[in-house]
């Protein structure tokens, strides 16, 4: 069996993103593709939800930030992604890959997880489906997907 919600999610993204299929494909064939590739119900319920929740319109809106505004992490964030991720995140917003309202909505989809412990490649992975979500953000998202794909962390210098 695999192992959590962000497996399935890392599953459904490598299969199906740049497969030509419906825009909505039905959830009882992905679901039925989920478990014989190994996953189970549980988890596979939570992805969707937490698909459901990034295409929510009321999710995006709700993370609009004030120009030049300062983000502070809290406490949570921070315990659960660490100094060096929240400093990945950071760059990332540095260098325009993640503008302050993505970056508000990769941090709601990462605390969404329910993993105590993330790491920078769970977080590539989700700032990549994050940014794939968005029609208007195909050169942030090449840009992603090239960190993701290549192992060279000085690639962000």
């Amino acid at each position: 069996m695999k192992e959590s919600v962000l497996d399935v999610l890392m599953y459904l993204f490598e299969t199906f993103a740049d497969a030509d299929i419906e825009p909505e494909p039905d959830r009882d064939v992905l679901r039925g593709e989920l478990v014989r590739a190994g996953f189970d119900d549980p988890h596979i319920e939570r992805a969707f939800e937490w698909l459901d929740e990034l295409n929510e319109s009321e999710l995006t809106a709700a993370y609009r930030v004030t120009k030049g505004a300062l983000r502070l992490f809290s406490d949570e964030e921070t315990r659960r992604l660490g100094i060096e991720a929240v400093g990945y995140l950071m760059r990332l917003r540095e260098i325009g890959i993640l503008d302050p309202e993505q970056l508000e909505l990769v941090l709601d989809r990462l605390m969404a997880l329910d993993d105590d412990d993330i790491d920078i490649e769970q977080i590539k992975w989700i700032v990549l489906i994050v940014l794939y979500s968005q029609s208007d953000q195909q050169v942030a998202y090449a840009r992603m997907e090239n960190l993701v794909f290549e192992d060279d962390p000085a690639s962000l210098h």
